[in-house]
């Protein structure tokens, strides 16, 4: 029987049952809406709302209901409306009229808000945790090759000297915002909604401040209306798994290009490749360019729910039942993803000689040159015209500015003296930079 049976004089058509149904989706939150469910009831009893035997009754049945669905003994069936139609149906068919009291006092609505936020402060639980992993190895493998220099890069050509760990360091940044926009995030939406009912209160005598206490909020929701139709919590959320799914796809990008022989900068591991299915020779880089191609899957779940909030009156419609596939998806896709980035990360082998070789060979240390002009006293768009002359020269010639001869500097700029070659060393120059 559908929990708004009463007013309905026949039953629905079996397509309004399933385009309605939400079970698919929701049934993951089985532990949060007994755990609302728990609080819920434990207010009722300590109000004088409910008994204190229907309380006691109420509460642990639906701790042994929650032990049966983790033991596999009690299956969530897939033809209920909902998880919290399919518990509280559950509940009542084990204890009677006392299952039938649980729901005093409160709605679906609010029922569903609290079960959604209660999920999802555990899922930014689980995303910092891995975004901290990853972070870690990041950090780990940087200070494994803190000396390997390469070439820093702008436009995608070679720029200026600077080391692997400064290059993977502008991912730990990257990776600490991220952290910072989650947990501000979880702690934005860590206000209880239970007790705003459909959306206008109720008339019994609850203690919100308790269930909010019971659950670990610090609060519970000012508004009435808004606690049961807001989702802003859910759009900053994947607003934040975006920008988390921007900064893996850079990453990503960057792997890609340094396992290809072009750049030969590093090796993945076997166990994180994968092969061709005609050419023998190939060893793919697969992880990385499904976290790339993923990134657009989670910013599709952020304009999915962009959309379906922006035309929505006060208070709840069913519109937001859209909510969950979104973000959950959004949690998934991300977690999966630093989930399998970590241990690649951790067994990438580094070819340093291939970094310095490349950094070696495309005139990156051309604005040293012309600094060390500027030490001279030359004004620098002198010394700037003077090194653009040299490595025009260098190009010329097949030589590098490091082998190119003294007397072939002079010609251009008679300030250059053998201090030109100390100046130009790429150790020196990634040293004088901090880098």
């Amino acid at each position: 029987m559908k929990l708004w049976a009463g007013r309905f004089s026949k039953e629905a058509d079996k397509r309004t049952n399933d385009f309605n149904s939400s079970i698919a989706t929701d049934s993951r939150m089985y532990a949060q809406d007994i755990e609302g469910s728990i609080a819920h009831a434990t207010m009722l009893a300590a109000k004088g709302i409910i008994s204190a035997e229907d309380g006691i009754a109420i509460t642990s049945e639906l701790a042994k209901i929650s032990a049966e669905i983790v033991s596999g003994e009690l299956l969530i069936d897939p033809n209920a409306e909902d998880i919290h139609t399919f518990i509280e149906q559950t509940l009542t068919e084990r204890i009677g009229d006392a299952g039938k009291r649980l729901h005093t006092g409160r709605s679906r609505n609010d029922q569903v808000a609290l079960d959604i936020r209660l999920y999802l402060r555990n899922e930014c639980d689980s995303v910092l945790a891995l975004l901290k992993e990853l972070f870690g190895s990041l950090v780990k493998k940087g200070e494994e090759y803190s000396d390997a220099i390469m070439p820093g890069y702008t436009h995608l050509q070679r720029a200026q000297p600077i080391t692997f760990k400064a290059h993977l360091s502008a991912y730990t940044e990257m990776l600490k915002r991220d952290i910072g926009r989650v947990e501000d995030a979880q702690k934005r939406m860590n206000v209880s909604p239970l007790g705003s009912g459909a959306l206008a209160g109720t008339t019994y005598p609850i203690d919100r401040q308790l269930t909010a206490d019971l659950l670990d909020f610090d609060t519970y929701t000012a508004s009435t209306l808004d606690g049961v139709s807001d989702r802003d919590f859910c759009i900053e959320l994947a607003s934040a798994l975006s920008l988390i799914m921007v900064h893996l796809s850079r990453l990503s990008e960057e792997i890609v290009l340094w396992c290809s022989w072009e750049f030969k900068f590093i090796e993945l591991d076997d166990a994180f490749s994968t092969g061709s299915s005609i050419m023998p020779q190939k060893k793919n880089p697969d992880i990385t360019e499904l976290v790339r191609g993923k990134s657009g899957r989670v910013f599709g779940d952020l304009m999915t729910l962009l959309t379906v909030m922006k035309g929505l009156p006060l208070a709840y419609n069913k519109d937001m039942q859209e909510d969950k596939d979104a973000v959950f998806d959004a949690f998934d896709t991300v977690k999966i993803c630093l989930t399998t980035l970590v241990p690649m990360i951790d067994t990438m082998k580094v070819l340093p000689e291939n970094m310095r070789k490349a950094a070696a060979g495309g005139f990156i240390n051309a604005t040293d040159c012309a600094d060390y002009l500027v030490s001279k006293g030359l004004p620098f768009r002198d010394a700037y015209k003077a090194t653009g002359e040299v490595v025009a020269l260098c190009i010329k010639t097949g030589e590098t500015l490091e082998t190119l001869p003294l007397e072939e500097y002079k010609k251009i700029c008679d300030l250059f003296d053998e201090g030109v070659y100390e100046a130009i060393n790429l150790e020196n120059c990634v040293r004088r930079r901090g880098m």
